[in-house]
This record gives structure tokens, sequence and C-alpha cells, in this order.
């Protein structure tokens, strides 16, 4: 009977290593994340093949240039059940599909945080971080500028002329301890 089996490869290999198994009929599952029209696999050196390994000779995967070895508990290959990868590949297209963007926000513009603890403070616009849907701002908490990773869904533009921002203030010093005159 197939089952999944997770596969450990050499840094940068997964792409090859699916395509080598793919040639010799086997099939195989490499989970891909697009940031900035860019493909990176999901879990970096790693890739599932589906294959029967009672039928199937381990001489036909085994040596396959860019793979280490078969993810294993002592001599036994660990098998997983096909929901997980349907709960990859589903969670992956969700995550596609969302209209959750980064991009509707340019570094340095003031946002709102509207949940969670920090709901309704103001924040600087920071940057994007790995997870597509995560962000950084720059939040004014004990007296000086703290980054702060959440999520994109929990921002909010602010409008300039709706609020006072940190933004807006005038400046009191010239750097150094320099006060303005």
């Amino acid at each position: 009977m197939k089952q999944w089996y997770t596969l450990h490869t050499k840094a940068n290999s997964e792409y090859r290593v699916a395509s080598l198994l793919q040639q010799q009929d086997i099939e195989t599952y490499l989970p891909e994340l697009c940031q900035q029209h860019k493909r990176m696999p999901l879990f970096p050196c790693y890739l599932f093949m589906r294959v029967d390994l009672e039928k199937v000779s381990p001489s036909q995967w085994q040596w396959t240039p860019g793979l280490r070895r078969i993810v294993s508990f002592g001599r036994r290959p660990v098998s997983l059940p096909d929901e997980m990868i349907n709960l990859i590949r589903r969670k992956l297209d969700e995550s596609k599909s969302a209209d959750f963007s980064t991009n509707r926000f340019r570094p340095g513009e003031t946002v709102r945080i509207k949940s969670g603890p920090l709901e309704g403070m103001l924040a600087i616009f920071d940057g994007a971080t790995r997870p597509s849907q995560r962000v950084q701002v720059l939040l004014t908490i004990l007296g000086g500028a703290n980054r702060v990773r959440m999520d994109a869904a929990n921002l909010e533009k602010v409008l300039r002329g709706t609020d006072v921002t940190v933004a807006n203030r005038p400046r009191r010093t010239r750097g150094r301890g320099r006060s303005v005159r």
C-alpha cells in the first residue's frame, strides 16, 4: 500500500531530488511558498514521497543525488497519513487565496493595531517578514521604538489628518541630545 514518507535532502537540493524521483515514476510533493515572485520550499531540506516500500526497491530512490536519507525512527521509515499531506496542501491553498496583503502598507506609514493586546496603538510600518502574513512594525513602548512582529490582518492604515501620530510630532532634538531651537 502506498504511503507518504518524508525525505531529508541536502541544502538547496529539494527541487533536484523531486525531479529525479518523478523521472523514476515516484510521486513526490514539495510544498512551496511564493514570496516576492520567488518560489521557496515550505520545509527547507525536506520533501515528501509516496511509495509502497514493499514493492519498490530501496535502491530505486536511496541513491538519488542530493538525497540524504528517509526520515526514520531507528531503522524503520516513518509514514505520514494522507490527511497530513492534504492538510498541508489545503493550508497552502488558503494562504495563497487569502486577502491579507502586506503590499497595502509602505515602510514608514503610520498604522493602527486593530486587535490583540496592543489594540488601538499607533505604530510605524517597517516591512514584511518571512512568513507571508507577518509584518514588522515600530511601536513606541517604554520610551523607545521597539520592533514588533504581527499579522498583517491586525493592521489598518491611519489617514493623515484623522489622528495625531508619532510622525507628526515636532522634533525636539537633532540627535545626540542637541536640542532644536
